[in-house]
Formats: C-alpha cells, sequence, structure tokens
C-alpha cells in the first residue's frame, strides 16, 4: 500500500494548477468571474423578491420588504454589466 500513496503524492506534486500566461489572462479571468457571481447573486435576489412580493397578501411590510430585494438585484444587474468598466480601470492602474 505504501507504493500507491507515494504514487498519488507524486502524481498531486507534479501537477501545476492552471497558471496564467500574462496578466491580460488574469483580468480576463477576473471579469469573467465577477460578472458570473454578481448575474447570480442579482438572480437570486430577483427571485427571493419575487417570491416575497406574491406571497406578501397586501402586508405593506413585506412588500417594502420585497421591493428592496427587487432594488438590489438591480443594483446587482448593474454592477455586473459595469464589472468590465471596473476591471479595466484596475488593468490601466496595474499596468
Amino acid at each position: 500500500m505504501p507504493f500507491v500513496a507515494a504514487g498519488a503524492t507524486s502524481a498531486l506534486a507534479s501537477s501545476v494548477i492552471a497558471a496564467p500566461s500574462d496578466l491580460n489572462t488574469v483580468f480576463t479571468n477576473l471579469r469573467n468571474w465577477l460578472i458570473g457571481l454578481l448575474a447570480t447573486l442579482a438572480t437570486l435576489m430577483l427571485t427571493l423578491g419575487g417570491l416575497r412580493y406574491l406571497v406578501a397578501g397586501g402586508d405593506p411590510g413585506e412588500v417594502q420588504k420585497a421591493k428592496a430585494a427587487l432594488k438590489a438585484a438591480a443594483f446587482g444587474y448593474a454592477l455586473a454589466v459595469l464589472a468590465p468598466l471596473f476591471v479595466s480601470i484596475l488593468k490601466r492602474i496595474v499596468g
């Protein structure tokens, strides 16, 4: 059994996690990751806000919470749209 463990350890030690070739690749990956994260969170907030609005049943407090969730979703989508701009500004600052 020690031979199998040693083989697995050497296989892990020799593998390299995907190293980016240049700084542009890093910024592209950062932009894509940021857009995906923001869009996912905004979609979650949109879903929660819509469900809260449907379940509110006319209760003003619940309707206000639903509207707040919908506003957060709109803000999240706006940030997702502006993410490439933020990354390009960061790219100019860094070099």
